[in-house]
């Protein structure tokens, strides 16, 4: 385990708006919001990893959870000449900046069409591409068991055998929520960790601690395994567990 650091940010200014725009989502809806900042420069590092781990040429990336695009920002100047950026956001209005992001970039420069914006969820997303590397920006502590069984196992699915995901878990919210959380929210958080848990224990291949984030955060890495015998895991009936 290590903590990831990383250069002082280029764009202050968007920074700023992009904590009010996040802030006023929050408000709106947390429980799809997940959090009232956005990802900060150091937890985007460490989840863009596996691009800066990677050569031999073009990837195919999707990002899902973009958010107001923090994690955007770091991914597009990461990317290979050629390679496909899907970005999968729910969110209308994050939708809509996340595009204007793309089109502002200095990045993207003589690169129109190699990234695209889906505004929908990702077990809905209508593609037959499969990924090099998948960055989840979505707050799983936030869905219900079930829902989290449907993202993860389609994760696994658009992944290239050998293909990366990265995610994030906030430190100590399993704890916070026992605390101060009703009865049946703690237990709802107590089954997607068990969910999650099940995810590490088959395909982890790392998970730093990155402290300069608020709130400090856990960036996992896992990995679809090579093997073509390999079955990913399948969503389980609805009441049923593992």
């Amino acid at each position: 385990m290590d903590n990831r650091t990383t250069p002082r940010p280029r764009f202050p200014a968007q920074r700023h708006a992009e904590r009010w725009t996040f802030l006023v989502e929050a408000a709106r809806d947390l429980h799809t919001t997940g959090a009232v900042a956005p990802s900060g420069t150091a937890l985007a590092h460490a989840l863009t990893e596996p691009l800066r781990s990677r050569t031999g040429g073009p990837l195919n990336v999707l990002e899902v959870g973009a958010g107001t695009g923090a994690v955007t920002r770091a991914l597009i100047p990461q990317l290979p000449r050629g390679s496909r950026l899907d970005i999968v956001e729910a969110n209308p209005r994050f939708a809509e900046r996340i595009r204007h992001l793309v089109d502002g970039h200095p990045d993207m420069v003589g690169r129109a069409g190699h990234v695209s914006v889906h505004e929908t969820f990702v077990e809905d997303l209508d593609t037959d591409a499969r990924y090099d590397v998948i960055v989840s920006g979505l707050p799983l502590t936030n869905f219900a068991p079930q829902q989290v069984e449907r993202i993860m196992s389609r994760y696994l699915e658009l992944l290239h055998p050998g293909g990366v995901l990265t995610y994030f878990a906030y430190l100590g919210t399993r704890r916070a929520r026992a605390l101060t959380a009703a009865r049946a929210e703690a237990r709802r958080h107590a089954a997607v960790d068990q969910v999650m848990a099940s995810y590490q224990r088959r395909y982890a291949i790392g998970r730093w601690t990155v402290w300069a984030n608020l709130p400090p955060a856990h960036a996992w890495h896992l990995q679809r395994p090579i093997a073509a015998a390999d079955r990913v895991h399948q969503p389980l009936p609805d009441g049923a567990r593992r």
